[in-house]
């Protein structure tokens, strides 16, 4: 184990120093509306009402539909997280689980023979390209999961055994969190059909771990409820981070990058990777390929892998890996690089950086929807961008949505009509009245085409406007 290692000290260094990278990013990244919002509003109806909702009530164009929740637990972890904390507090949380995640891919690098410099090098590698999967929303709850499960099997691979009964405590917590569970049993499925282990083990203990997924409120056919969601149209046809990935950023460059170098290590290298390697690789390999929001996963497989084939390239002599350090420099040079991040926190940095990054993105319509609530005498229903309206349900519970990004709740057709009004397209005066619409509330970065076309339509009037939202009112509506 790494901290049994005599020179768990500088281990300890090496971790902190990428641990405070990555802390430190998450700490400053802005929170965004997408699937934050309305989960707090999911998990305060659950503690208020005392049960999981089972049809839709945040919209108007699906009201009564069946909905089916399976973050349950997430919404209410969140939603105590700002109530004890506002956003802070919820930050803070983010940085511990996504800190909990690299912690485990390093100690999985390690356990693959890595040093403390080449393991710190490939999770730093890997967290910044999967930096863009760090919003706060129920999956971030799944990450350290993630890493615990592939850290055990990597030990289990060794004749490690101890601990392993965590698992089936891992798919229990899993299931009730987020719907990527399944990713859990793929790891492990991996392990039992080509691992070095003891496959008696691992078969029993997956066997307890797959009856400790129907410990959740839908029982077992929260297997088959999940399985619809990602075989959802809505979701693969209009959710962009199902899509594949483009390297239109400097995060696909990192993962491209990954994907390139791996080949050449493979005929360089002279270890081999064994058939669970092999596995990972193609399976969560091809699932980020086919949708962005996979590729944190594969990357979190492709760390130990890299360090599978880099680690006899760059093995060398025994005392230069046995540097002459005092422990206590190197214990207390890790605190000050653990604890310094605090400081970066929305609420500590307030008092020291004027200008620091915002808390909230841009497209968190904050004081549009402020407006809205002193105006409660303005006519609906109400159309609004999608990201807006995921504010929407929890800042102004009062006025359904038209959609939000629970993709799956609303049809194909529904997301076709969407992109049409967004994109002021033949029939979106149509389409927004075949619901009755009278208010829109529109985000000028990602629907400038329809602002236009308002601002120059007789039958439409603007009402409000900030640098990040406008609102328009229908004039027969007046």
């Amino acid at each position: 184990m790494v901290f049994a290692n005599r020179n768990f000290s500088i281990n300890l260094l090496w971790i902190s120093l990428v641990l405070f990278i990555v802390i430190s990013i998450v700490f400053l990244l802005p929170v965004d509306p997408n699937d934050y919002w309305w989960f707090l509003r999911l998990g305060r109806d659950i503690l208020g009402q005392g049960y999981i909702p089972t049809v839709d009530t945040y919209s108007y164009t699906q009201t009564g539909q069946p909905m089916f929740y399976p973050s349950w637990l997430a919404a209410i972890t969140l939603f105590g997280l700002r109530q004890i904390g506002g956003l802070t507090f919820t930050v803070l949380a983010r940085g511990v689980l996504i800190a909990s995640f690299y912690l485990f891919i390093w100690l999985t690098c390690w356990e693959k023979g890595a040093g403390p410099r080449l393991a710190s090098g490939l999770v730093l590698l890997t967290a910044l390209a999967g930096s863009a999967n760090w919003s706060i929303r129920p999956q971030t709850f799944a990450y350290p999961l993630f890493g615990l499960t592939l850290w055990l099997l990597v030990r289990w691979q060794l004749g490690k055994n101890r601990c392993l009964w965590l698992l089936p405590l891992v798919a229990a917590l899993w299931v009730n969190l987020h719907g990527s569970f399944f990713l859990f049993f793929a790891l492990c499925g991996s392990a039992l059909v080509a691992g070095h282990g003891s496959r008696r083990l691992m078969l029993i203990i997956l066997g307890v771990a797959f009856l400790a997924t129907f410990i959740n409120p839908s029982g077992p056919s929260v297997w088959w409820l999940s399985f619809q969601m990602t075989t959802n149209l809505s979701i693969l046809q209009f959710s962009s981070e199902w899509s594949p990935p483009t390297n239109t950023n400097w995060q696909m460059n990192l993962f491209y990058i990954c994907l390139l170098v791996f080949p050449l290590l493979i005929a360089r290298s002279p270890r081999r990777l064994n058939g669970v390697e092999w596995l990972w690789f193609l399976g969560l390999g091809w699932l980020a390929l086919s949708g962005l929001r996979y590729v944190i996963w594969f990357l979190a497989v492709m760390a130990p892998i890299l360090a599978t084939l880099i680690t006899p390239l760059v093995r060398v002599h025994p005392e230069r890996l046995e540097p002459r350090t005092h422990p206590g420099i190197n214990l207390g040079f890790s605190m000050f690089f653990l604890l310094s991040t605090l400081t970066l926190l929305p609420a500590a940095r307030i008092g020291w950086w004027k200008n620091g990054p915002p808390v909230l993105t841009a497209n968190t319509p904050v004081e549009a929807v402020n407006w809205l609530k002193v105006h409660p005498d303005l006519p609906g229903p109400l159309w609004s961008d999608v990201v807006f309206a995921s504010y929407l349900i929890e800042a102004l519970p009062e006025r359904l949505v038209w959609s939000d990004t629970r993709f799956h709740l609303f049809p194909v057709d529904q997301w076709r009509r969407y992109i049409l009004i967004c994109n002021a397209d033949p029939g979106w005066v149509q389409a927004l009245s075949q619901d009755g619409v009278n208010l829109l509330l529109l985000d000028p970065t990602s629907q400038p085409k329809l602002i236009q076309v308002l601002n120059l339509s007789e039958s439409w009037k603007q009402v409000y406007q900030d640098n990040g939202a406008l609102i328009f009112l229908r004039n027969n509506s007046s």
